[in-house]
């Protein structure tokens, strides 16, 4: 992991010359002096508002738009995060100043029986300026908006007054002050120096914020709870303002032909061609894609963000633009990866098509990588090969690309990891961490990467995370984000409702089926459902308060099962329609129980086809021309949408696993078959004839 920036970090990167860093090496050495029993100084000396290394770095912060001027990407982000370091120090030692402590800068000296005394161990001056040259300060971040890095910075300048104190109670003049101005003193170091050095970190920061737009721009992310109401669009301001806080100038031929290829797919329909019925026209991902809700926390070791209880605490926020730009800015995002963390028909996958689209390719490079096509056991660089094979045609290797991209960072976006973990298994429990070796590599050749990696929340737990690793689930939709959608439906439809006589669907109908409404793929099911003769509608009319849960998954589940026979069953006649829906539904049933029976959400497509050959005897494999012939699993659960199917290439070989998108489909599948066979045990044996 990237170390965040101390004092000494901070000076070098904004461009501390030989004064500068020949300042704080003696301010180092001051203070190890003392406690070896060197001569006498003026440790402090350096530090307070007029001395050297103050001066030097707030010379360096004043000169900050000259220095940040053709900066891009993470190096910007590095100088930034180096001229805040810079004004957090500078804001401590300007309070000490103007304290009312009866302390002199001449005063702040060791007498030789102290220097003595500290001569056999570690000394207090050399714990304050190692802590002040070394330990990098909270700065507000994606992950640690402007509000709350005020209360950690009060936290550190704590730590730093109880140092200082440590400092001054081994001063000459300290055994000169009496009782109650020695309390007074305490007092002061215990609470007062912290509330006024954030007090004037606040207006060195307000300074900066009026001159460079990133601290402007992390000031502003105050209390993001009073915008959720708003429902936003497609990520759509987040272009704009990442060219705002890090422009570049135009891409290379590369960069452009990866950017076209992810950006055609937003006037694409968001699902594919043979998904949906006759005369329904799909909204594309860019009419249809809300920014969602989400959480977003730290994973510290041992942790485990698939619990719920893990994320109780973690605050709901409606910023996914805003925290995403800044994060997309930050030198923390190329030091380890971003998990974005969701339930099956969450959005993670659109989410990823859609930033990839996004980003300017002015500023940053995208390469989306879709886990399940890529060789689940090759290396991190050749999967990003492969994948931008597939999106350009080009055959290109990783430091070209890299080298192609100019001052742009590079942002890899790998979606699907729970894909890899399902079909193979514990052997990539180490994914992460590979990934965050292959960042710090990049970043040692001058070449930083940002990775997100997109993962359903229920395998969350089968990993280890890398220290730095950031968490964000996606929260499922409110009222006003399914309304906005319903919205955007209804009116792609508007012909097709009026040819039909239809009657538009409404959130009211929606609210009565709330849980399967709030995930989007689930919603679009309900969309596609009503839209055959307002079958939605019509069932909660007839139900009166609402159609009975197990009801409308019947009815759901049927009528998808009865549109895919027709399609594959042409020339069938009617009659015999209801009997192979009725095989249909079985076969889902028994897949159900197969993954309930293992007491998890998924199965192998292995275990699958065991089971169901052991049920259903030996099935014959639907011929597929020179195609590989299809399984019986593969047959049974090919064609429904709602069955998420988690895929892995491994030398060659394709290896599966099958899930239903919602775990309830397969609870109300399970307990159909169990009635079933309950009733038929029930119903009396044919009577013998002789």
């Amino acid at each position: 992991m990237r170390r965040r920036l101390g004092y000494r970090d901070a000076v070098v990167v904004l461009g501390g010359d030989s004064q500068a860093l020949s300042a704080l090496d003696g301010a180092l050495a001051a203070a190890l002096s003392l406690a070896t029993g060197g001569l006498s100084g003026t440790v402090l000396g350096a530090f307070n508002a007029d001395g050297r290394v103050i001066r030097i770095g707030r010379d360096l912060v004043v000169a900050l738009g000259v220095r940040l001027r053709g900066a891009k990407g993470v190096d910007r982000a590095q100088r930034l995060e180096a001229a805040h370091t810079a004004i957090v120090v500078a804001a401590f030692f300007d309070a000490l100043e103007t304290s009312a402590l009866p302390l002199r800068r001449q005063d702040l000296r060791l007498s030789r029986d102290r220097q003595v005394r500290l001569s056999g161990g570690g000394a207090p001056g050399r714990d304050l300026v190692e802590m002040l040259l070394t330990v990098a300060p909270p700065r507000p971040a994606a992950f640690l908006p402007y509000e709350h890095c005020l209360g950690a910075l009060e936290s550190w300048y704590g730590e730093l007054s109880a140092r200082m104190l440590s400092f001054t109670e081994e001063l000459a003049i300290w055994d000169g002050l009496d009782s109650e101005v020695r309390a007074e003193a305490g007092r002061y170091f215990g609470a007062g120096l912290s509330r006024d050095a954030v007090a004037r970190y606040q207006e060195l920061y307000a300074r900066l914020a009026v001159e460079i737009t990133e601290f402007g721009f992390w000031a502003g992310q105050v209390d993001q709870q009073a915008t959720r109401s708003e429902v936003r669009r497609c990520l759509a301001a987040i272009e704009p303002l990442l060219l705002s806080l890090s422009p570049g100038p135009d891409p290379a031929d590369p960069a452009l032909a990866l950017s076209n290829a992810y950006r055609a797919v937003l006037s694409r329909p968001i699902l594919a061609e043979g998904q949906t019925p006759a005369g329904i026209r799909l909204p594309t991902l860019e009419e249809s894609y809300l920014d969602p809700d989400f959480r977003v926390s730290a994973v510290q070791a041992g942790e485990l963000p698939s619990d719920e209880s893990w994320w109780a605490g973690v605050p709901v926020r409606g910023d996914l633009t805003e925290y995403l730009a800044d994060a997309l800015t930050s030198p923390e995002a190329t030091a380890a990866p971003l998990v974005v963390l969701g339930q099956p028909g969450a959005g993670k996958s659109a989410l990823t098509k859609v930033l990839a689209a996004r980003l300017p390719p002015k500023g940053f490079l995208p390469v989306r990588v879709v886990l399940r096509e890529v060789p689940a056991d090759a290396e991190v660089q050749d999967q990003i090969e492969h994948a931008v094979r597939a999106a350009t045609g080009r055959r290109m290797d990783w430091p070209d690309i890299a080298r192609a991209a100019g001052p742009a960072t590079p942002v890899v976006l790998l979606d699907g990891f729970d894909e890899l973990l399902q079909a193979t298994g514990v052997s990539q429990s180490d994914y992460l961490l590979r990934l965050a070796r292959f960042q710090q590599r990049e970043a040692d050749q001058g070449r930083p990467v940002i990775a997100i990696v997109t993962s359903r929340t229920a395998v969350a737990d089968r990993v280890r995370y890398p220290p730095g690793t950031m968490a964000l689930l996606l929260e499922p939709f409110r009222d006003e984000q399914i309304e906005t959608w319903l919205r955007t439906w209804n009116a792609c439809n508007a012909h097709l409702i009026t040819d039909r006589s239809l009657k538009p669907l409404t959130a009211e109908v929606l609210a009565r089926h709330r849980v399967l409404a709030s995930e989007p793929l689930l919603l679009l099911m309900l969309a596609l459902y009503d839209a055959d003769a307002n079958a939605l509608q019509l069932g909660s009319e007839a139900a009166g308060a609402g159609m009975d849960e197990a009801v409308l998954y019947e009815k759901l589940l049927t009528a998808f099962a009865a549109r895919e026979v027709e399609k594959s069953a042409g020339g069938v006649p009617v009659g015999e329609v209801p009997v192979l829906v009725e095989q249909e539904l079985q076969r889902l049933s028994l897949i159900a129980f197969s993954i309930i029976n293992r007491r998890r959400q998924w199965v192998t497509a292995a275990e699958l086809d065991a089971d169901l050959a052991a049920l259903l005897g030996q099935t014959a494999a639907r011929d597929a021309g020179f195609r590989t012939p299809l399984t019986p699993g593969e047959i049974a659960l090919g064609r429904f949408f709602f069955i998420q199917r988690a895929q892995a290439m491994v030398a060659e070989s394709r290896l599966q696993t099958f899930e239903f998108l919602h775990a309830t489909f397969g609870e109300y599948l399970a307990a159909r078959l169990a009635v079933q066979l309950a009733t038929g045990l029930q119903q009396p044996p044919p009577s013998r004839t002789t």
